[in-house]
């Protein structure tokens, strides 16, 4: 063991002259961008934003991603073992939440989270030696971590060795996530998050870079035969193990764990969660090769699934056989293979113990970064909801609040607060589930709310 570790290639040194400077080429999945060819660290500036956006997690249902640059999984970061990274983080102005990030490639405070803390409209920043070559994970880290992890705040940053990777032909960016809804896989419309499937790790979705049929069809990678394709894999759970596989390959190389040991001709490869690996091999043979997580129901029944379509000439020396439709890839490259739920109705009232236990779910998956669990807040930007006279005095009031947002100074509790609340996409229902919850926790107490008087607001409002 003591050889082995002695032959390892030694960090890179902290003290390594930076020369010159750089902004650094971020892609959106499945691109990666290109080889570093400098033979020298420098100052890269690294320019990234959190959107927060509704999008189909799978075609007729929607779901609202929490994500790095716009897309899930986040932007793919390039840069050289050595390298001086001064990264910079702005929260959008159209956001709800505050977020952070943690880079597993920065050695410091945090993996940087604790200096990257920031408000919409707000910008961060820090800097980092890249000291350690490898493949790693980043994701928000703002409580709670799970959540934001869940709704797609992760991506991959390379930190290339100084010497370089073997050239390949083609490289893409794959990461597994899961993904945990209120309505079940495929329920049709706008789903939330659902705290309770998270905490038991029952996920409704495990995905290939953020929706079912990312990596299918028209969207499909693409190689030929003959060349050579390496793959940057990565794993943002929260929850699960990957068992990575492209069925009818073998991987030529393995780097496991995205470190430095290389294992060869390796049929499956573990990416633990908040882990990656790098995978090679050799197109031989014209086929769709299919991209799975091996925990097999995952692929065929909650969406990891995606294809390389390799093109060229067949090769009769290594692979003939009569070609089936259907088999592991349906007509079209359709992944559906579960029945859609249907809708189930939004009764017109709802007791105040049935609002309650809805209510906390709209308030963990929309409000509790800001309010916090006990519902103190974050002075002096986010006011407290406990005890709140400001929220009690006028149900009106707050309802608007919710539906159309405020912004400027108001004072809560004798104290006054200065602070932006966006405007909440939530239905009627929604509204009164978590108006219910919060009017009747920490030390409140009101009537039960219904959605018929939050529609009225609504109505007056013109939304």
């Amino acid at each position: 063991m003591a050889a082995n570790h002695a032959a390892a290639p030694m960090r890179a040194p902290a003290d390594e002259p930076i020369v010159g400077e750089e902004i650094a080429v971020l892609t959106a999945p499945p691109f990666v961008p290109p080889p570093i060819t400098r033979k020298h660290a420098t100052k890269v500036r690294v320019r990234m934003e959190v959107k927060e956006y509704t999008a189909p997690i799978v075609d007729g249902t929607e779901y609202t991603f929490w994500s790095f640059g716009g897309s899930v999984p986040g932007s793919f970061i390039r840069v050289r073992e050595g390298d001086m990274v001064e990264f910079h983080l702005a929260n959008h102005p159209d956001n709800k939440l505050p977020h952070n990030i943690d880079l597993h490639a920065v050695t410091g405070q945090g993996g940087g989270a604790s200096a990257s803390f920031v408000a919409p409209g707000q910008e961060a920043q820090f800097s980092f030696r890249c000291l350690n070559r490898g493949l790693y994970i980043y994701h928000c880290a703002t409580a709670p971590v799970g959540m934001h992890i869940a709704n797609g705040m992760y991506g991959l940053i390379y930190v290339e060795p100084r010497e370089g990777l073997p050239k390949v032909d083609k490289e893409f960016y794959i990461c597994q996530g899961d993904f945990y809804t209120e309505g079940a896989y495929g329920q049709a419309g706008l789903q939330q998050f659902s705290m309770e499937k998270a905490l038991k790790e029952q996920p409704d979705y495990v995905l290939f870079n953020g929706k079912v049929g990312a990596l299918t069809g028209d969207k499909a990678i693409t190689a030929e035969v003959g060349q050579t394709v390496r793959l940057f894999v990565g794993n943002g759970g929260p929850n699960l193990v990957s068992s990575f596989h492209v069925i009818g390959e073998i991987f030529d190389v393995v780097m496991a764990e995205g470190g430095d040991d290389i294992t060869r001709n390796v049929q499956t490869t573990l990416v633990p969660a908040g882990g990656s690996a790098i995978v090679e091999f050799k197109i031989d043979v014209p086929a769709t090769y299919i991209l799975v997580d091996h925990s097999i129901f995952r692929t065929f029944n909650k969406g990891a699934l995606g294809m390389l379509r390799a093109t060229g000439a067949e090769n009769k020396q290594i692979y003939s056989g009569r070609e089936q439709e259907g088999i592991y890839h349906p007509e079209g490259g359709g992944v559906q293979t579960m029945p859609r739920a249907a809708s189930a109705p939004i009764p017109a009232e709802r007791t105040l113990a049935e609002r309650m236990t809805l209510g906390q779910r709209v308030y963990e998956s929309s409000c509790f970064a800001c309010h916090q669990k006990t519902g103190l807040g974050l002075p002096p930007a986010f006011p407290p909801l406990a005890k709140s006279d400001y929220m009690m005095a006028d149900r009106a009031r707050t309802i608007e609040g919710v539906l159309a947002g405020r912004a400027g100074k108001i004072t809560v509790n004798g104290v006054q607060y200065d602070g932006v609340m966006p405007a909440q996409v939530l239905n009627d229902d929604d509204v009164a589930n978590v108006l219910s919850y919060v009017m009747n926790s920490w030390g409140n107490q009101a009537e039960v709310m219904q959605a018929a008087e939050v529609a009225k607001v609504r109505a007056r409002l013109g939304h």
